[in-house]
């Protein structure tokens, strides 16, 4: 049965299948004239196949131990195939040459003034006008080809590195967008990687700045219980204080100080070579994908901090960190990376950092305090005491209140308790004071009090009436035993009562 295959109009180019359709259908005595008619090829490309068959299987069969067998059976099988590369762009000239590489090197000289970065590159329909303008007859595909061929002679190629443990870390900051609380957010991933020991980890945060910078080496170092010899980075702000000259960098205080704390050597690579990085410039990437690609919304920020962690424990089984943790530079007790600021109390016990409001205990109102910010959270201190701890605020103008910094206040004007700032800031307090509470605000009062050093949640439970009843009563029935003790003391010889 012939197998008849869909003629192709004209097209010198044929597949395998044609060819073995070819070469068995002569093998069965057609002749050129029939299969050429059959598949729409030229009795020319009928011979060429049979004539190059035929001569390849003699070969074959002849086991001359100086035929290169391995060749002719490439030959034999291979899909048919024109050579091509005699061919020649027969308008393209020396001369034209010479022009082309010219303007190559001139854009060459503009990225070496502009930057790297400039967005006034000649395209190549571009180039390819210039030489038309300059009196050249040539077709712009076949400068097309030229420029490929010319950019591809100065490609650089990579050499892979290995490293021992403890050689160096490598750093990189990534984006990745999150729903938080039903809100499109943006956060950064700081992104740390041991290259020997295939170990990667990230922190995420709320922006990039130095304070956070800072923090993620610090828990890092802090994780693995000791340094490294080297830590390499890219050209970011926080790395590279300013660019002096072509090639030196001024860099950043803080990164120095944290370097020399740490004992290791920076080491920032050539702008626009995030090769130079090696793992971590893919790592970020990696992570991002196999952590928030699959569950992006959260009902709180610090829940995705926690959901990537517990991913990162996962991802990192294989790796040999624990073996890189016996080689590291010994521990050093963690290094202070808070932003100290020296702030004074309003009347209204607010102090005003990075334009948000944090409250502090009343009876510091108009004084000078010294306030240490972390990426996440900030202490007010006073006279070397810490007087306050708020988790730091996202975004700006707003305001974060500790009702318990207002007791005494509230004690002496238990009337504004009700509308108060500090009450609505806590919608919890809120609810309960406005269900039990709102007639008899000094019980209220008294218990923020005798709770004032309690969590939130030991003070909602304290709050429930229920609670509030067992303790008025067991108050009573300890009054009451009292009572009855001494009255044993006084007519019964000293024999008392338990409770």
């Amino acid at each position: 049965m012939v197998f008849i295959i869909k003629r192709r109009q004209k097209k010198e180019m044929k597949t395998i299948m044609q060819k073995y359709e070819i070469i068995r259908l002569k093998k069965e005595g057609w002749s050129d004239n029939r299969i050429s008619k059959t598949f729409g090829v030229s009795r020319n490309t009928i011979r060429k196949y049979w004539k190059s068959y035929c001569s390849n299987l003699d070969e074959l069969l002849k086991l001359d131990p100086n035929v290169d067998t391995r060749k002719v059976i490439e030959t034999l099988i291979d899909d048919p195939s024109y050579d091509s590369s005699k061919r020649t762009a027969r308008k393209y000239s020396e001369e034209m040459d010479i022009q082309l590489r010219k303007i190559l090197a001139d854009e060459e000289n503009k990225t070496r003034l502009l930057g790297p970065g400039h967005k006034q590159a000649l395209n190549d329909r571009q180039i390819y006008q210039l030489l038309i303008n300059q009196g050249f007859d040539i077709g712009e595909t076949t400068i097309r080809k030229r420029l490929r061929v010319i950019r591809d002679e100065k490609k650089e190629a990579f050499i892979k590195q290995k490293y021992d443990y403890c050689d160096r870390f490598e750093y990189d900051f990534g984006e990745v967008r999150l729903i938080i609380d039903g809100r499109n957010i943006k956060g950064y991933l700081a992104v740390l990687v041991c290259p020997a020991s295939g170990f990667r980890w990230a922190y995420l945060y709320r922006n990039s700045k130095m304070d956070v910078f800072l923090d993620s080496h610090v828990r890092f170092f802090e994780m693995l219980g000791g340094s490294f010899k080297e830590g390499v980075y890219d050209n970011m702000k926080n790395v590279v204080a300013r660019f002096i000259g072509k090639n030196e960098k001024q860099l950043n205080e803080q990164l120095i100080k944290l370097a020399l704390y740490y004992d290791f050597t920076i080491n920032v690579t050539n702008c626009f070579s995030g090769n130079e990085k090696g793992t971590v410039e893919s790592a970020v990437k990696w992570i991002r994908n196999k952590v928030f690609a699959y569950k992006y919304a959260f009902d709180t920020f610090e829940n995705a901090c926690d959901y990537l962690q517990e991913k990162l424990v996962e991802i990192n089984k294989n790796s040999n960190i624990e073996e890189e943790k016996k080689h590291l530079k010994p521990y050093r007790p963690r290094y202070e990376t808070a932003r100290i600021t020296k702030n004074r109390v309003d009347k209204y016990s607010f102090v005003h950092i990075d334009n948000n409001c944090y409250s502090v205990p009343e009876d510091l109102c108009q004084k000078w305090v010294i306030a240490k910010l972390y990426p996440n959270d900030l202490i007010i201190m006073y006279k070397q005491e810490i007087v306050a701890r708020h988790a730091r605020i996202a975004g700006k103008g707003k305001t974060r209140i500790d009702i318990r910094h207002y007791l005494h206040t509230f004690s002496r004007k238990p009337g504004s308790l009700s509308n108060s700032l500090a009450l609505k800031s806590e919608p919890e307090l809120k609810n309960m004071f406005n269900k039990y509470y709102k007639e008899k605000p000094k019980v209220f009062i008294e218990i923020l009090r005798r709770y004032s050093d309690s969590d939130l949640k030991t003070l909602l439970e304290a709050l429930e009436p229920r609670q509030q009843e067992a303790k008025i009563q067991q108050a009573v029935d300890d009054k009451t035993m009292e009572q009855i003790n001494e009255l044993c003391e006084m007519f019964i010889g000293g024999n008392q009562y338990v409770h």
